[in-house]
């Protein structure tokens, strides 16, 4: 068997983050527009409103988006299988967490912001660029603690870095409470969700369809790429 080449593991590195962005810029979207005029489930709990809201906690909520291109990156370029079930998880907790979108729309009562602060102007920019629905199960959580699943155990990662992991899936997870975008219930639901679709990649049936869109898109890519350059 040929050894896969470092260019190669780029490519599918770019195509894998290809198609996790291109989700979220479907899923998101079409699943406000579907819901527009439904009623909106509040799912917070009586705990829920003892949690703090700690605007800094912003830097978290957003600022996770570099670890998890970081792990996206390092994922992409381990044994292939390990990359398609890491990549098959995500985009099938997607797949799921979409469809409760659309059969169960939720919404959250967002506080007032009040000030000037860095972190409130941040908050103000977070609102403003994501409506407050679309919350069960918390896509935020399912990205942190998959990004941690994805490393989990795995001996040849340093063991700090797999701790680095662990901590931050959960900084990640309380940031969606305590900025105000998402209530336990949501965080919960992102976390089980995680592992029963870690579990269902393992099955090749279904990770091979990972596999199989990954290696057509790359498959295109090439061939663009050689009409382009010759």
């Amino acid at each position: 068997m040929n050894a896969v080449t470092t260019d190669e593991k780029n490519r599918y590195f770019a195509v894998s983050l290809f198609l996790m962005l291109l989700s979220n810029r479907i899923i998101f979207p079409v699943g406000h527009i579907l819901t527009l005029g439904a009623h909106h489930w509040n799912l917070s709990l009586p705990i829920d409103a003892q949690i703090p809201f700690i605007p800094w906690t912003v830097l978290i909520y957003n600022g996770i988006n570099l670890w998890w291109l970081f792990i996206y990156w390092l994922i992409a370029h381990r044994n292939r299988r390990e990359a398609d079930r890491f990549f098959c998880t995500q985009l099938l907790a997607k797949a799921v967490s979409f469809l409760f979108f659309i059969f169960l729309p939720t919404g959250i009562t967002r506080p007032e912001l009040q000030g000037d602060t860095v972190w409130i102007i941040l908050l103000r920019m977070l609102y403003a660029a994501d409506t407050p629905d679309n919350l069960f199960p918390s896509i935020h959580c399912v990205l942190g603690w998959t990004c941690w699943i994805g490393i989990r155990g795995k001996k040849d990662i340093p063991l700090s870095l797999r701790i680095s992991g662990f901590l931050l899936a959960l900084a990640v997870c309380v940031s969606t409470l305590t900025v105000r975008q998402h209530v336990l219930v949501d965080v919960f639901a992102g976390i089980l969700l995680s592992e029963i679709c870690w579990w269902l990649s393992d099955f090749s049936a279904l990770r091979s369809l990972y596999a199989g869109l990954a290696d057509r898109i790359l498959f295109f890519f090439h061939l663009f790429t050689e009409k382009v350059l010759s």
